[in-house]
């Protein structure tokens, strides 16, 4: 699927039960995924669909707190944790200084993403656009392991000279680690 829907909810840890009681089609239901901010109380949910023309206005009716953004795929690399199932969600959404803005896209297409999914337990590693507000860039790892996260090899990626020169024009950036909540009882 190349597009999704990121819904951020903030100060809520919404649950199953109350997403499936949006006013939403099944196969929209389905798609979704659940992620509860470790360090805050947020909620992120993730609905994969091209569908576009009354979902916004659904979603918000379905939960007036949320922002909805719909998001365009850029890039997705699978990880050596292709198989295993995602049990952490690590996101970065960042806005870019305009003058860097094709030197940040390089980066992150040509040595950060890459460098990110390689590392053992990264399950996979996407980077998407969003198309209605800000940030307009977002960055998602699906890791098996929270260990993954801040592991030497994680970390030697984060700190390369490019990292370095590219990232003091980061805008607006936020970076959550969340727990991924696996829905319990099929729809």
């Amino acid at each position: 699927m190349n597009r999704q829907w990121l819904l951020r909810i903030p100060v809520q840890r919404l649950n199953w039960k109350a997403i499936d009681k949006w006013p939403l089609d099944r196969a929209v239901l389905a798609t979704a995924q659940l992620h509860h901010a470790v360090d805050h109380p947020e909620t992120y949910v993730r609905l994969f669909t091209d569908r576009a023309t009354d979902l916004a206005a659904l979603l918000q009716q379905a939960c007036p707190s949320a922002q909805a953004h719909r998001l365009t795929l850029m890039q997705s690399i699978a990880g050596p944790a292709n198989n295993q199932p995602a049990a952490w969600f690590y996101t970065v959404e960042t806005d870019i200084t305009p003058e860097v803005e094709t030197d940040f896209n390089r980066w992150y297409s040509e040595e950060h993403l890459p460098g990110l999914a390689a590392v053992d337990g990264t399950v996979r590693a996407e980077r998407w656009l969003c198309e209605t507000g800000s940030p307009r860039y977002v960055a998602s790892y699906e890791l098996a392991s929270r260990e993954t996260f801040g592991c030497p090899a994680w970390l030697a990626v984060r700190g390369t000279p490019w990292s370095d020169r590219i990232r003091p024009h980061f805008i607006h950036a936020k970076r959550t680690l969340f727990t991924t909540s696996f829905r319990s009882e099929p729809l």
